[in-house]
């Protein structure tokens, strides 16, 4: 009956892309006769069409077809069109016979003018283009919102102004835009921004500053939509928009055929396209991985509550059921599994457990997780848990800012940080999806058995949605976890750790390569304050002067540390005035003869092999500092060239001034793209390594940067980028302070 209906027709599709629409799109062109698809999707459609078909979605079509076959299926049966309908209308062909539209922001917490244009307007402006023809529209049985008790197939009108609510939610948007654009906003991101960036630049300041601006406007707007939501009776936007869309459908209509398919929670597949298949991750599987990893201490929801789940390809066999017998008005058909085959909270969650316990995830080099056990103590003991763990955090996360450079306080803050993360899922799962493991509704499927009964046994076979027809053990013990865990189990499943590869050959695309360092802190295990000092205790033999030299410095510390943590460059301007008045011969004799020991001792023994790689692949080695040329010098047979600070000299004497502005943050990053100019260099293939957020510009600039020794602030960026993050330890058993022999120069 199905395959009869459906032959020859030529079908409008819209949300292929999304994890129920390739399904659906699968099922279309595999198994069924229809004359032609045609395929709605925002971007260029070809591109992303020939990309779903690589997809796991077509693995059986491919097996079945064949590579080719199914590319020549795919050309002669499907039109690629492309449209966004949110912000256009949609070019139809006057020979469609069925519109099916699964398209819709499936985010549940999504900006408030996203959900309205692309939910409601979105759906408005298609089914206008479509008038006429069959419609049916993929909705969601938590139209309902929040409910208790028996929800039956209908439609439902609370009596609200939908097209108030979209001009109220679209000027909500420009509001916002113009709320984020007042001064004293802006001047609280700037401050933000300048503690996260300062030490890298003003522009740095300022992308940064404009980048929390516009997370701004999108949290602001996403919170909008929950509160204006939950005012009304739905736990989220994404409900709260498609009750609108029903209702406004059903204003519009009029005798126009409609049918409202309202899924469940989709997961993923029982049979079709094969067992366990599934795209992304489904609302409850990123809460059923964090439990396996024994992320997830607790969980809001009632232990006898129903969460009503459905596999995606019997929401595919509802929709070509509808598809077969369109009403000739209108009808509403729940797709659930709540009324004839209920599965509670609690068991849910045992059944997860006694999975993970028997087949437990491997954890990096510490065997497997251990699972929680959950008590179920209801949202307010979690929310103020929650609360509790939140303030921990903040004290943690102050402390971490204030630790000295070392890899203890990289350890920390990785630590701390991995708990913020981990904090923000559950808070934010938690929020999201709390009010779904709490509700007390049952979805009754009156309609869609009635459906499904009209069918030949062949189809019921073939097509089934039935929700009786399988076990939650089997589901999800069988099929659903071992999908969802297939991955995590691999050997090389937990992520590596991003790691630098140095390919042979002195060009990339053509053109040379750059291999930027930075010195101090990166090659050196040393700062610009330590060579001061070297050079000072150096020119003396006498303990006492030695003493007061190294009192004198040390007292001028906390100025020095505050400077920097202001701007690199004002620390620089600040400490060569220390050599205000020193005669210049003098002082580069001293270094010649004693600075070649500090640097010696000093260097990684890391830094040299791997600029020695570089050499051997011939890339044009760069070192930039902010120390002064002559105590750099003998760095310089490991190098192309050295770019340094250069004191001014004024009749043999240093008068404390630089000759010019110091290489730091963003100038950094600008000589490095002169000189990529120059010499013809592909700053995608180079490399940059540094060791602190003042060479954030510098690290952005190449394809391949490379945080070494990193600052707690480099290092958590470095890790949130996927960047490589490397320690290149100093001489074994160096001491923190050295203290050079006498040197006294006459």
């Amino acid at each position: 009956m199905i395959r009869e209906a459906l032959e020859g027709k030529r079908v409008l599709l819209t949300g292929v892309t999304g994890f129920l629409g390739s399904a659906l799109l699968e099922r279309f062109l595999v198994d069924l006769p229809v004359e032609r698809v045609d395929v709605l999707i925002r971007g260029d459609a070809e591109k992303r069409l020939n990309w779903l078909m690589e997809g796991t979605a077509f693995s059986q079509g491919r097996q079945q077809l064949g590579a080719d076959g199914l590319k020549d299926l795919v050309a002669h049966k499907v039109r690629a069109i492309s449209c966004d309908l949110a912000k256009d209308d949609p070019p139809i062909a006057e020979d469609i016979d069925l519109v099916i539209h699964s398209a819709a922001t499936v985010s549940f917490d999504p900006p408030i003018s996203d959900a309205f244009s692309t939910n409601l307007l979105g759906t408005l402006r298609l089914f206008e283009a479509v008038r006429g023809r069959p419609f049916i529209h993929v909705s969601t049985a938590y139209v309902a919102g929040v409910t208790r008790g028996t929800q039956a197939e209908e439609f439902l009108n609370r009596g609200i102004d939908w097209r108030a609510e979209a001009e109220s939610a679209a000027g909500m948007s420009s509001a916002v835009e113009r709320d984020s654009r007042r001064p004293e906003l802006l001047g609280r991101l700037q401050s933000r921004a300048r503690a996260e960036m300062g030490k890298a630049g003003p522009q740095s300041v300022a992308e940064r500053t404009e980048q929390l601006r516009i997370e701004w406007v999108k949290d602001q707007l996403v919170e909008a939509g929950k509160a204006r939501a939950r005012s009304l009776g739905w736990p989220d936007v994404y409900g709260f928009t498609k009750a609108l869309t029903e209702q406004a459908l059903d204003e519009v209509a009029g005798s126009a055929p409609l049918s409202i398919v309202r899924p469940s929670i989709i997961e993923g597949a029982l049979e079709r396209p094969f067992a366990g298949w599934i795209e992304g991750f489904r609302m409850a599987d990123p809460i059923l991985l964090a439990y396996g990893r024994g992320s997830l201490p607790d969980f809001p929801g009632i232990p006898e509550g129903i969460l009503d789940l459905i596999p995606v390809d019997m929401v595919v066999n509802a929709i070509l059921a509808v598809a077969a017998s369109p009403p000739k008005t209108r009808a509403v058909y729940h797709v659930c599994s709540g009324e004839r085959n209920p599965v509670r909270f609690r068991e849910i969650y045992e059944l997860t457990r006694d999975y993970f316990l028997e087949h437990p995830l491997p954890e990096r080099d510490r065997g497997t997780y251990k699972v929680p056990e959950w008590s179920f103590p209801g949202s307010r003991v979690i929310d103020r848990r929650l609360r509790t763990a939140n303030r921990m955090l903040e004290t943690g996360e102050r402390l971490v800012g204030r630790l000295p450079r070392n890899r203890f306080a990289r350890e920390t803050a990785r630590k701390v940080d991995r708990m913020r993360r981990r904090f923000e899922f559950v808070k934010r799962y938690a929020d999201l999806y709390g009010p779904y493991a709490e509700a007390e509704v049952v979805y009754t499927d009156r309609k869609a058995r009635e459906l499904f009964e009209m069918l030949p046994p062949e189809d019921q076979r073939d097509f089934n949605f039935d929700p009786s027809s399988f076990s939650w053990e089997h589901y999800l013990q069988e099929v659903h976890l071992p999908t969802l865990t297939m991955a995590l189990r691999w050997p090389d499943a937990t992520r590596p750790e991003p790691v630098v590869k140095i390919r042979e050959g002195s060009q990339a695309n053509g053109k040379n390569v750059i291999a930027a360092f930075d010195v101090e802190g990166t090659i050196v295990n040393s700062n610009v304050p330590e060579t001061f000092l070297w050079l000072r205790l150096a020119d003396t033999d006498d303990s006492w002067e030695r003493a007061k030299r190294f009192t004198d410095l040390m007292k001028r510390v906390p100025g020095y540390l505050k400077a920097e943590r202001r701007d690199r460059g004002d620390f620089l301007r600040m400490f060569y005035r220390q050599y205000e008045g020193v005669l210049t011969e003098d002082l580069r004799a001293l270094a010649r003869a004693v600075m070649g020991d500090l640097i010696m001792h000093r260097t990684a023994p890391s830094a040299v092999r791997r600029i020695r790689e570089h050499r051997r692949a011939g890339h044009h080695i760069v070192f930039i500092t902010g120390s002064v040329d002559f105590v750099v010098e003998p760095l310089r047979p490991l190098a192309d060239e050295i770019i340094t600070a250069k004191l001014k000299e004024v009749a043999g004497r240093l008068t404390g001034d630089l000759e010019r502005p110091p290489l730091v943050g963003e100038a950094r990053a600008s000589w490095l793209r002169e000189r990529a100019a120059s010499i013809g260099a592909d700053l995608e293939s180079s490399f940059a390594y540094a060791d602190s957020m003042s060479d954030l510009p510098m690290l952005q600039v190449v394809g391949n940067p490379v945080a070494v020794n990193p600052d707690v602030a480099l290092h958590r960026l470095a890790r949130q980028m996927k960047w490589p993050v490397e320690e290149w330890a100093g001489e074994k058993g160096m001491p923190r302070l050295l203290f050079p022999a006498s040197e006294a120069v006459s």
